[in-house]
């Protein structure tokens, strides 16, 4: 049980949805599990992919369960076995730069509070997950085919968990959130789920994208001692690394994670899916934090550009300091999330905005008081870590206003995962982002806004695409 509720709550870990993507199955698309003899157990969390330990370091937290085996997920429901009780149904994927994470948060409060059955899931990450040639030997997206194919999982066993598989919502945070936007964008994905959220992150975020992933394919094949003659030269060797081997080139190379169009999970490019509205329209929430940060211009002349409309003729420190976080937040997340929310709007299905205004009393304390609301402070909120009792808990107390922060914040989910609609009784009303980009302001007090960032929205959609244009045409 969650505190604050009697409401028991049955969870299954280490539910495999694939069979486990090793030997052959290494660079393929997940194929369907078998049958397990007897009764498994369900008591224990799955093993994660980490391909890298940096960001390990960075975190100060050991992981131990570490294998290429983890195409496994975890389940949180309200529902008696055997009771078949059609709950909608909140389909979680991890963020993590497409590089780590795992199934491994704590569900059980959302699904208390909000009557839901919870469901979070692993995908392969990393260079196991997004590694392409480019062409027919590997065509790349394994870990966004493996959320697929956890999406058909559900749609086939959710109904013996008490989950309803017509009321599923996908919803997941930064390369979770990415996810959604390209889930939604994805044929193979049509019919799988209900509703989507994207939370600080989209499809429209370019800085995770790759138009040519060959180049880095046979660099990474290069730095492996690998034969990069050709691409089956490479895939064959790729296919023997160890995964001290792999480890070691995460090390020497940092992170590998690019999402690519490979002509089957992604038809067509990005863009073209969302400017031509080729993609599937469902009723959507996406937003951001107040204080994202993060990202960096190629182009010099460009980057001034950009500075100058952030920065303008300012030499106070303080004032510079405050506008490149602004802009950093601004190109990674900010703007991307008003494009595609435009997009879908545009396209007639009802879509939600918000801006996640607060953070965590604790958390303030470890970061310098000028930074606000940072990128991933509202999955605290969402997961009703407030009221967490199991093996995920907050260091520090959280206030009764973040308590109430807590309840409103996992209201407007569940209510979204029950209707397409996150409004309900008691909460603020949140308007639908129509003709004035309306959007709500989520914090300690809800606000509705309109026009999210929009002097820099219209720069970086508008102003600036129309001066590269008149420049490329000399």
């Amino acid at each position: 049980t969650a505190n604050g509720k009697h409401t028991v709550i049955y969870s299954y870990l280490g539910v495999p949805f694939a069979k486990p993507p090793v030997g052959p199955l290494r660079l393929a698309p997940p194929q369907p599990t078998e049958a397990w003899d007897g009764v498994r157990d369900a008591t224990k969390q799955p093993y994660m992919y980490e391909n890298t330990d940096t960001t390990v370091n960075f975190l100060q937290f050991k992981i131990f369960l570490v294998s290429e085996d983890c195409l496994y997920l975890n389940i949180y429901t309200p529902s008696k076995p055997g009771e078949f009780a059609k709950l909608p149904v909140m389909f979680w994927i991890h963020g993590g730069g497409l590089f780590l994470g795992s199934a491994s948060s704590d569900g059980q409060v959302l699904a208390a509070y909000q009557n839901v059955v919870v469901v979070l899931i692993q995908y392969r990450l990393g260079l196991l997950g997004f590694f392409s040639t480019g062409d027919e030997h590997a065509p790349g997206n394994y870990g966004l085919l493996d959320q697929v194919a956890a999406l058909q999982w559900v749609q086939e066993n959710i109904h013996s968990f008490g989950g309803d598989p017509g009321s599923v919502t996908i919803f997941g945070e930064s390369a979770g959130g990415v996810s959604v936007s390209l889930q939604i964008l994805s044929p193979l994905s049509a019919g799988l789920y209900r509703y989507a959220i994207a939370e600080s992150g989209t499809a429209a975020m370019e800085a995770i994208m790759t138009t040519n992933p060959l180049p880095v394919a046979q660099s990474l094949a290069n730095a492996s001692g690998c034969d990069w003659s050709s691409t089956k030269k490479i895939v064959d060797c790729v296919m023997k690394l160890t995964q001290d081997d792999l480890l070691k080139i995460a090390k020497q190379r940092g992170p590998f994670s690019a999402v690519t169009r490979d002509g089957h999970f992604l038809p067509k490019s990005v863009e073209e899916l969302l400017q031509n509205k080729e993609f599937i329209k469902v009723p959507m929430i996406t937003g951001v934090t107040d204080d994202e940060g993060g990202y960096a211009l190629l182009d010099k002349w460009v980057q001034e550009l950009v500075v100058n409309e952030y920065l303008d003729t300012t030499d106070d420190r303080i004032k510079v300091r405050d506008a490149f976080r602004e802009m950093y937040g601004d190109l990674m997340f900010n703007i991307p999330a008003r494009k595609v929310a435009k997009y879908h709007k545009d396209s007639g299905a009802p879509v939600y905005m918000y801006e996640f205004q607060h953070t965590f009393n604790e958390m303030q304390k470890k970061v310098p008081k000028f930074v606000g609301s940072d990128h991933a402070a509202e999955i605290f909120f969402v997961f009703g870590n407030c009221f967490a009792n199991a093996h995920v808990k907050i260091a520090g107390e959280f206030t009764e206003k973040e308590n109430e922060l807590c309840r409103t914040m996992m209201s407007y989910w569940g209510n979204f995962a029950r209707t397409g609609s996150p409004n309900g009784p008691g909460l603020t009303p949140w308007p639908e982002h129509g003709t004035e980009a309306e959007y709500l302001g989520i914090g300690l007090e809800q606000k509705p806004g309109k026009n999210l960032k929009g002097k820099h929205y219209e720069f970086i959609t508008e102003i600036l695409p129309r001066i590269i244009r008149e420049k490329k045409n000399g």
